[in-house]
């Protein structure tokens, strides 16, 4: 539904991945007038963008899915367990048509500035083609990670051969045959597209700033008899979930690491490894809060890896050190290991010879220059709050994001900013995020967000923000949370490590989805107390 010309929306909600779809779809359902707005030219988010080889989700497809709508869960059919980027963004284009969300949208609309004016208590929206759109309520769903970084080297700008950004593959593919390849960057995208690029290329060079851990995805299609059985049971997976701390039906065992005997704690972690996907993250409930239990997980791990590895040399270089396993997300491959076995692929350890130049031809490190026909950045994102950063964001009275963020991101359970009216951010800073299932994640976010947009017109109240004061006591319950754990050791883009100048502060709340979502359930239930609603 769109307003006459001129008129403002309701809503404009940015990004057309999981979370966009849904809310523009809620939005629709609910009578509200609503625009999206897109930066790529369809949909997809996340898994538009990413189409590098190897793209795959590391929670099942079943879960990693849609739960609001029981004929489309029952009519889908998943192939894998573990989809891949192609299957993903098939069943989004799918869910896109079957609900017609498209005419809602205007595609290849970035946005660059988003203000608010106090006297009409309206956003004003500027996209890069110029263009302006007006609403009430601006939702922004613009992905926690969708900022991407390319590397700052000296010389880069010279590189005469092809690059390639893993987070903006080209939709054509790439040719990868005779070239001599390097990938810089060892990160979920490094480790799942560098196999893929080994088996093609004439030469491969993994250039590893980080080591990261790595579990196999043991992936296969699902049987007829399993598809049959999740359908059968879909409502009580569901259930599981809803309230379960990763939004998956999956939770770790209910006794410690250290009360095991030997033998029980061995089998339990071969189970949770067979598993794949990221369940070894949660073998014992004790293993990312006690450093005992993580040893016993980490050594678990690094046995499978040096088995995997002929050179034992370079098995060093690909152990992590630097921070207990998990801490930093565990990412899911198809062969990374073993694929350093092969004649045609090497290993830079940049810790130990780091790079001096990038020429022309290649690559010079300290030890020696590595000639490159096609660079391969897997250099990651400005995760969580980067999306809304390089966004020129001015709320009341001129206030800027980036200055009330100055000194680390502060909000009230994710949504709400205090200084900016009328706008939500989702899967943001202070909420689960990337610590659950992104999808029924999102679900629950824009339910809860349109709830209040709603009981906002129902009641006439023109304006809603976070109460400064709440924002303050969620903000150090989130990082009280973060402390008894064992993620804030380590230098990871949960924390901001990765962007140079960037504030060190563990930024997703890890307390658990359920935990949050009853949060959530609370404010709403109480009638939204923690925010200031004015009329």
């Amino acid at each position: 539904m769109h307003p006459e010309q001129g008129s403002p929306f309701d809503v404009i909600i940015i990004g057309a991945g999981f979370a966009g779809l849904y809310g523009v779809h809620r939005a629709a359902r609910a009578g509200l007038t609503v625009l999206g707005l897109e930066a790529g030219a369809d949909v997809g988010g996340t898994w538009f963008w990413n189409r590098y080889p190897g793209a795959r989700c590391d929670v099942e497809s079943v879960d990693y899915s849609y739960s609001f709508d029981e004929e489309l869960q029952q009519s889908w059919t998943w192939t894998e367990r573990f989809a891949a980027q192609p299957e993903i963004l098939a069943y989004i284009n799918h869910v896109a048509e079957r609900f017609d969300l498209k005419r809602h949208y205007r595609f290849g609309q970035r946005v660059v500035a988003a203000h608010f004016d106090d006297a009409a208590a309206l956003w004003t929206l500027r996209t890069e083609t110029g263009d302006e759109f007006r609403a009430q309520f601006v939702v922004f769903a613009t992905g926690c990670l969708s900022a991407p970084i390319k590397p700052t080297l000296p010389g880069i700008e010279t590189f005469a051969g092809d690059e390639l950004f893993t987070a903006q593959w080209p939709e054509e593919g790439y040719a990868f045959e005779g070239k001599r390849v390097g990938v810089i960057g060892t990160g979920s995208s490094g480790i799942q597209v560098s196999p893929i690029i080994a088996r093609a290329a004439r030469s491969l060079t993994v250039f590893q700033r980080s080591a990261n851990f790595s579990v196999p995805v043991p992936n296969r299609p699902w049987t007829e008899e399993e598809q049959a059985r999740i359908r059968a049971t879909y409502r009580e997976r569901r259930e599981k979930s809803y309230y379960a701390g990763a939004a998956t039906p999956h939770a770790s065992l209910t006794t410690k690491a250290l009360e095991l005997s030997p033998q029980e704690r061995e089998r339990a972690m071969e189970e949770r490894w067979n598993g794949g996907g990221v369940l070894f993250n949660k073998v014992f409930p004790d293993q990312n809060s006690d450093l005992a239990a993580n040893e016993l997980v980490r050594e678990f791990a690094v046995a499978k890896i040096r088995a995997k590895i002929d050179d034992q040399s370079v098995a060093d270089d690909l152990i992590p050190y630097d921070h207990p396993i998990g801490t930093k997300r565990i990412c899911t491959d198809s062969g990374y290991y073993e694929m350093f076995n092969r004649k045609n692929v090497s290993l830079v350890n940049l810790r130990r010879k780091p790079i001096e130049a990038v020429t022309p031809t290649g690559i010079r490190t300290a030890e020696r220059f590595i000639e490159l026909d096609t660079l391969v950045y897997a250099t990651g994102f400005d995760a969580m709050t980067g999306a809304l950063l390089r966004i020129d964001l001015q709320g009341a009275h001129g206030a800027r994001l980036r200055d009330t963020w100055a000194d680390g991101p502060i909000t009230y359970l994710g949504f709400g900013i205090p200084g900016f009216p009328n706008m939500f951010s989702i899967n943001s800073v202070g909420t689960p995020s990337v610590m659950a299932n992104m999808v029924l994640h999102s679900e629950q976010q824009l339910d809860w967000v349109l709830a209040l947009v709603q009981h906002c017109r129902a009641k006439g109240i023109r304006t809603a923000q976070a109460r400064e004061d709440a924002a303050i006591k969620w903000t150090d319950h989130l990082l009280e949370v973060a402390e008894g754990t064992l993620f804030v050791k380590a230098n990871s883009w949960y924390m901001g490590a990765n962007i140079e100048g960037k504030k060190r502060v563990f930024m997703p709340y890890i307390g658990g989805f359920g935990n949050y979502r009853r949060y959530c359930d609370e404010e709403r239930d109480n009638g939204y107390p923690n925010f200031e609603l004015t009329a």
